[in-house]
């Protein structure tokens, strides 16, 4: 299994995941011109998609969802009510490409199986997914208030992690939103901070070597080198020091990480 994270941020979000036989989008959240782009610079095109897993139905996430369904035929897989929030911002998908993919489910595609799992949004019924195989796990967790023990046993002990670490608290505080959006990211149906976000990984990963992709930053209330140094430090007061199994890796918003073997 091998996987890029394409592009993340507050602008957009999308993942590709691969094995011998198949090939994976998690979200779509760009114009269908830029995740060609996107998965051009990865040596990989959108005709070799065979499927996208929707994660919810805020538009850095499934922007381009409509526009590469209908261009490539691709099947797109969500939940009952993500399909429902979905359906007026995505145009229309023939009914022989849309796929149910309930809560708490595993689905297999061969060799793969792809587990969803909830998180905390304020979005209809919003997911995660985790993808297992041959012993190997990669677990995504973005778009949550908070890491709950439930999505905690779900992910914990997997070999790469691609998790949420939004803002800094203190540039959210200072910064320029009205309080109203400051007190959505903030809460429980919000995004996690590096701090809360490295508070959890500290009680996921085991010790081994584990990758950590530190992704969806805010481009006003977070940044790279930031997000980073705070991730360390936290993990560093809970007891785990970054260089030795556990090493973390940056994403972009608008150019691909390297495709890797999970």
């Amino acid at each position: 299994m091998r996987f890029s994270v394409l592009a993340s941020g507050s602008t957009g979000n999308a993942i590709y995941i691969e094995n011998e036989k198949h090939a994976f989008l998690v979200d779509a959240g760009f114009s269908a011109k830029k995740l060609e782009s996107l998965m051009a610079g990865i040596d990989r095109s959108l005709k070799q998609i065979d499927g996208i897993f929707v994660t919810h139905e805020h538009s850095d996430h499934i922007k381009g969802i409509g526009v590469v369904a209908r261009k490539y035929g691709t099947p797109i897989y969500a939940n009952e009510k993500t399909w429902q929030a979905m359906d007026g911002l995505v145009g229309t998908i023939p009914l022989e490409q849309r796929f149910q993919f309930d809560m708490d489910t595993v689905q297999s595609f061969g060799s793969l199986d792809v587990q969803s799992f909830a998180v905390s949004h304020d979005a209809a019924d919003p997911m995660f997914y985790v993808f297992h195989e041959n012993g190997r796990k990669l677990a995504i967790i973005t778009d949550t208030g908070y890491v709950s023990d439930r999505m905690k046993g779900i992910i914990h002990g997997a070999d790469t992690f691609v998790f949420e670490s939004n803002h800094d608290v203190s540039m959210l505080q200072m910064g320029r939103y009205p309080w109203s959006v400051k007190r959505r990211i903030l809460s429980d149906v919000g995004h996690v901070s590096n701090e809360d976000a490295a508070v959890a990984m500290s009680e996921v990963v085991e010790e081994k070597e584990t990758r950590i992709y530190l992704s969806h930053l805010s481009k006003d209330n977070n940044m790279k080198d930031l997000a980073r140094m705070s991730v360390s430090q936290t993990l560093e007061t809970c007891g785990i020091l970054t260089g030795e199994y556990v090493h973390l890796y940056d994403t972009d918003a608008d150019k691909p990480t390297e495709l890797v073997t999970v």
